[in-house]
């Protein structure tokens, strides 16, 4: 919860002494996702998703600028035929549906007036969960996530076209003795700023 706090704040304060900045961009955007989780009892195959939010674009001279975006995201998963064997309150559930609010802060490096490299951390905070994964109806995910983010932008005028890859850094599962669950993510998606 201290850590929630912290980085909101640290957000807050970014985006006010942004706002009084030059060369500052607004936008929205969404696409497709393609996700999975890692861990004891999933499919090892992607699934679709999606994701929509918007983010702000600020040049910071040169090649450098830093893009914050919120984003919400679904995430969806299958689970493996041995799923249940993980704990003995669990399920026979096959699709698992979790809905992330998303806090990527990405450094943009501009190769050219066309392509940039991003790369950053992602701070997820978990909004909605499929309670029907336990008999006793417990949340089996934690309600934070921290990621790492990397990928290449297209920029064309206002418009932006990106792909990306997210990998899970910390153990999102709430269950005891089930191992450690991760997120993994590839997003495709377009953007338009305003």
């Amino acid at each position: 919860m201290k850590t929630k706090l912290i980085f909101l704040s640290t957000m807050l304060i970014f985006i006010s002494v942004s706002s009084f900045s030059q060369g500052l961009t607004f936008g929205i955007k969404g696409g497709a996702t393609l996700n999975k989780l890692t861990g004891k009892s999933f499919k090892e195959e992607f699934s679709f998703g999606y994701h929509v939010g918007a983010f702000a674009t600020l040049g910071m001279g040169g090649k450098l600028s830093l893009q914050p975006e919120v984003l919400f995201s679904q995430v969806t998963t299958d689970t493996a035929s041995n799923f249940s064997a993980v704990s003995p309150g669990f399920n026979k559930v096959k699709d698992v549906k979790l809905k992330y609010l998303s806090i990527p802060i990405l450094l943009n490096y501009n190769l050219s007036n066309l392509f940039a490299l991003q790369v950053g951390p992602q701070y997820a905070i978990l909004i909605d969960q499929d309670k029907n994964l336990t008999q006793n109806g417990k949340e089996a995910f934690k309600t934070g996530d921290f990621s790492m983010v990397g990928g290449l932008q297209l920029k064309l005028v206002k418009f932006r076209v990106y792909g990306r890859y997210v990998i899970g850094l910390s153990d999102i599962s709430d269950v005891p003795n089930s191992g450690e669950w991760k997120n993994q993510s590839i997003q495709l998606g377009v953007g338009i700023a305003l």
